[in-house]
């Protein structure tokens, strides 16, 4: 990703309300992001509990979006994560929604996913061992490239309503 500055990612939200924008909380280790490394950023707003972000290049452009972690719990003993298709034991996958872009979010429409709690998909693919044994190993680089290939598309389902992804 190109390194992006504060005011950058508060610019380029695609489905932020401007009070949502006001009290949009940085990682604590915003500046200290080796971007050139990051494929995607994503955090939990560490004073906001059940929020994240995600941002994601699409078309040469940084696009984020503003999640919401599902209440409750499972009852399941394992869980994967549909972003980074890890196996992890079910508290550590949540289900995150995301307000669609346009007037589709203004309406209430919002598409979901399970996703990492923590949403450290970046860190989890670059991991040298599987995480479950029920995990098939594939090469490092086919996890990261479907990764990056899964957080965009879900990116493009937040834009679809907008009619494009710009």
């Amino acid at each position: 990703m190109r390194p992006l500055t504060e005011d950058d990612v508060r610019s380029h939200f695609v489905n932020a309300t401007p009070d949502e924008l006001r009290i949009v909380a940085l990682p604590t280790d915003f500046l200290l992001l080796d971007w050139f490394h990051l494929d995607f950023l994503a955090w939990r707003d560490p004073r906001t509990r059940g929020r994240g972000y995600l941002f994601v290049e699409i078309d040469d452009e940084p696009r984020g979006i503003v999640l919401r972690a599902a209440e409750g719990s499972s009852h399941a003993r394992s869980a994967m994560c549909n972003l980074c298709h890890t196996m992890q034991p079910a508290d550590q996958v949540v289900m995150f929604s995301a307000r669609r872009a346009g007037a589709a979010g203004e309406r209430g429409d919002s598409v979901g996913t399970y996703m990492c709690a923590d949403l450290s998909c970046h860190e989890n693919v670059r991991l040298a061992a599987p995480l479950a044994p029920s995990e098939m190993r594939a090469s490092v680089d086919m996890r990261i490239d479907g990764t990056r290939r899964r957080t965009e598309t879900f990116v493009g389902r937040v834009l679809e309503s907008v009619g494009s992804r710009a």
